[in-house]
C-alpha cells in the first residue's frame, strides 16, 4: 500500500533501450535510502546521498512517498522498462526493507524491472519474491539483476575501485538470480583510476569477452568525475583523465555482443572526451549504436579525421603506469 505523502527521488528521467531485440521506452529512477553498506567506491558520488541512520518503519515511509511521487509524476504508458538504482542495492534489506521492494513491486506491477545491487545482496527467495511480484506474463525476463561487476580482474577492481568483492561473487550471484528466473545486466566501467589508457582498454575488451557468455546483457558505462569522489581528487590534482571517445569506439567495435553504452558527459571535462572538436558525432554514434547495434556505424566514425587521433595514439603508445603503493 503506498503512503499518500511523496517525496522526491534523488533523480529520474525517461529514456530508450535495446532490450531484447526491442526499442523500448525507460524510465531510470534513483532513490534515496539506508546508504550503501560498502560505501568505498571511489568513482561513485552517489554514496553520499542517504538517509540518516533511521528506524527501520521510518526508512519504509520514505521510500515509499518516492515510489509514490515516481507513479504521479511519470504515466504509466510512456514507459515499458524501469530501471532502479539506489545509494547502494536495491536487494540489501536493511537499505531498502522487503516492505518496500513489495511496494515496488506492487506499484511496477507489467513492467520488465532492472534493479543494480551488490552481489553478496542476491539472495534466491528475495529475487523469487520480486519477480513474482512484477510478472504478468507480458514479458518473457520481467525482471534483471544488475551489478556493477566493473571488470573481470580482481586486482584492478580491488585497486583501482575498492569495490569489495570478486569476480567468482559475481558468477555465484548469476548463478543465483538465473535459478530464481531473473536475467542478469553486468555494468563494467570503462578506465577506473590508476589505469593508462592502453591498460583501459585493453581491460575493457578482456572483459567484455570473459563475460559475453555469462551475462545476458552488458553495459559499459564510461568514467565520469563525480563531486566528492576519489576520482575528483585525482582529477584535481591531474593525476586522472577521463577515458578517449577512440578508445571507446575501440572496445565497441572489438566486442564480441551488443553492448549498452550511454556516454554521460560525453565531450565534457568531466566526462569521457577527446578534443572538443570531434567529439559530438561520436557522442551521438555511441548512442545511435547503443539502440541499434550497427557496428558499422562505430566502425565509420572510426576513421573519423581529427588531429587528436595522433594525440590517443601517442598516449596509448607512452603514457607510463600510476605508480601506486601495493602496501601501506
Amino acid at each position: 500500500m503506498l503512503s499518500k505523502l511523496t517525496e522526491k527521488p534523488l533523480a529520474s528521467w525517461r529514456g530508450k533501450d535495446l532490450y531484447e531485440g526491442q526499442i523500448l521506452d525507460t524510465l531510470t529512477v534513483i532513490f534515496r535510502s539506508g546508504g550503501c553498506s560498502w560505501n568505498r567506491c571511489r568513482m561513485c558520488g552517489y554514496r553520499h546521498e542517504r538517509y540518516p541512520d533511521l528506524p527501520g518503519d521510518e526508512l519504509a515511509k520514505r521510500l515509499i512517498r518516492q515510489v509514490r511521487w515516481v507513479k504521479e509524476n511519470f504515466r504509466d504508458e510512456d514507459y515499458q522498462v524501469l530501471k532502479i538504482f539506489t545509494s547502494g542495492s536495491f536487494f540489501d534489506p536493511d537499505e531498502v526493507p522487503p516492505a518496500v521492494r513489495r511496494a515496488v513491486a506492487e506499484a511496477f506491477r507489467g513492467k520488465v524491472v532492472i534493479a543494480e545491487t551488490r552481489p553478496e545482496y542476491v539472495d534466491p527467495d528475495a529475487i523469487r519474491e520480486f519477480r513474482e511480484g512484477i510478472d504478468t506474463g507480458a514479458w518473457a525476463r520481467p525482471l534483471s539483476v544488475a551489478v556493477g561487476l566493473e571488470t573481470t580482474n580482481d586486482f584492478i577492481r580491488e585497486r583501482s575501485i575498492d569495490k569489495g568483492f570478486s569476480y567468482a561473487d559475481f558468477l555465484r550471484a548469476t548463478e543465483v538470480a538465473h535459478t530464481a528466473g531473473a536475467g542478469m545486466k553486468a555494468y563494467l566501467l570503462m578506465k577506473p583510476p590508476f589505469l593508462t589508457e592502453r591498460e583501459a582498454r585493453d581491460d575493457m575488451i578482456r572483459s567484455i569477452r570473459d563475460i559475453a557468455s555469462v551475462a545476458d546483457s552488458i553495459s559499459m558505462n564510461l568514467c565520469t568525475v563525480q563531486s566528492r569522489t576519489e576520482v575528483e581528487r585525482l582529477w584535481k590534482q591531474q593525476a586522472y583523465r577521463p577515458p578517449y571517445l577512440w578508445s571507446v569506439l575501440d572496445v565497441l567495435i572489438a566486442s564480441p555482443v551488443h553492448i549498452l553504452c550511454d556516454p554521460v558527459g560525453g565531450g565534457q571535462m568531466r566526462g569521457p572526451h577527446n578534443c572538443g572538436t570531434c567529439d559530438g558525432p561520436i557522442v551521438k554514434g555511441i548512442g545511435d549504436y547503443s539502440l541499434t547495434g550497427d557496428v558499422g556505424l562505430l566502425r565509420a566514425l572510426a576513421e573519423t579525421e581529427c588531429g587528436c587521433k595522433e594525440e590517443w595514439e601517442f598516449v596509448l603508445d607512452r603514457e607510463e603506469p600510476f605508480c601506486m603503493p601495493l602496501t601501506r
